[in-house]
């Protein structure tokens, strides 16, 4: 990965390159930035300069790091067991994976990685056996000479134990040892790695930028570029699955449509109380980092919606596709009496799935919710 083939983030490339090359290398960085912003891609480039800066055969470096093959550059990423690696996943078993999975998609998320492997039904994590073979492999000499990487992709994935193993390494790594965690939730993560880490926070990319990456990498009419770029809040990950029409929005849609129609029609109507229990239902058997995703788009469906009903028109870019549902004459049941209740039970019900709560009870619990506060009135 070079930082000329990365979208945006001018600054940040030209300070990491910079320090680079003048030596100034903090040996553990952490690079926090939202889904889509280009963490991962920066994190590879600037993994791609420590190796190959003195190299006495650069273009062969540049190979090695382009196929993420180089025997100095360690990966550790959230994984969980699937048909292939039946116990004890680590991501040296799913480095096949790994690098397939960036080639194609630099700029994927988490649920993205577990498609890719298989296991979107399951919590992936960062356990105590990746955490025992990174300090394992640290411990070896470079085997060219120079700098050794270790990038862990999703550290907010660390687990207590995984995250304590790492402190005295992350304190006191051994000579030429560079640790570079990829975050896209600093809060995750315990304070002590926090504290042991310089961090560079990574702004989401702007409109201009996803755009004309749009134009140039994928061959997309300007004006198609520019619709979406503005639909997808500075995450290049959301436009490129826009622009192929393959978003889990699109589900994600059909199942919130159905559950807010459901709900409105279910207040002081028993038998319908039924089809709420159904849709929780058929939500529950989807997996867990399915379950979350949903949330999370159902609490960005709630602020459109708000945003819509006090005509904040120019900060609104969701378009349902759904031709019978409109966001217009939705958005005035989501107003300032009941916009924060909405939020705290929904972010309540993520809290407690995340968690491993019983998702078929929880989304019930939060539709019957829903119902009551869909009912309230402003100012009431």
């Amino acid at each position: 990965m070079l930082f000329e083939n990365i979208i945006g983030q001018l600054h940040l490339k030209n300070h990491l390159k910079t320090s680079a090359e003048n030596g100034r290398i903090p040996h553990a960085q952490l690079f926090v930035g939202k889904e889509g912003s280009g963490t991962l891609p920066t994190a590879l480039a600037y993994a791609q300069t420590l190796l190959c800066l003195n190299n006495p055969a650069p273009d062969a470096c540049a190979l090695k790091c382009e196929n993420l093959a180089h025997p100095d550059l360690h990966f550790a990423f959230p994984v969980a067991a699937n048909d292939r690696v039946k116990k004890h996943p680590i991501s040296n078993l799913f480095l096949d994976d790994w690098r397939s999975f960036v080639k194609e998609q630099p700029y994927g998320n988490l649920f993205n990685w577990f498609q890719h492997i298989g296991v979107e039904n399951k919590q992936g994590q960062i356990g105590v056996d990746e955490a025992e073979q990174i300090v394992k492999s640290l411990k070896l000499k470079s085997y060219e000479g120079g700098y050794k990487v270790m990038l862990i992709w999703m550290a907010e994935k660390l687990n207590t134990s995984a995250a304590n193993k790492l402190l005295k390494l992350l304190e006191e790594p051994p000579e030429k040892t560079v640790f570079l965690l990829v975050t896209e939730d600093e809060e995750q993560l315990i304070n002590t790695i926090v504290s042991r880490c310089q961090i560079l926070h990574f702004p989401v990319l702007s409109e201009k930028d996803i755009a004309d990456a749009l134009v140039v990498n994928e061959n997309s009419f300007y004006a198609e570029a520019a619709k979406i770029a503005h639909q997808a809040e500075g995450n290049y990950n959301k436009a490129l699955h826009l622009l192929r029409h393959d978003s889990n929005d699109l589900i994600f849609e059909n199942w919130f449509v159905l559950w807010v129609r459901t709900a409105f029609k279910a207040k002081g109507n028993a038998a319908v109380v039924q089809n709420l229990i159904e849709w929780s239902e058929s939500i529950a058997k989807s997996g867990r980092e399915t379950q979350k995703r949903f949330l999370h788009y159902c609490l960005q469906f709630f602020r459109q919606a708000l945003l819509s009903n006090y005509n904040a028109q120019e900060l609104v870019f969701l378009e349902p596709e759904d031709q019978g549902f409109s966001l217009e004459k939705f958005a005035p049941f989501v107003h300032s009496g009941n916009i924060l209740e909405i939020e705290e039970e929904v972010s309540t019900a993520l809290y407690h799935i995340e968690r491993n709560g019983n998702a078929k009870i929880i989304l019930l619990d939060l539709s019957i919710k829903l119902t009551k506060l869909l009912h309230s009135k402003e100012g009431s």
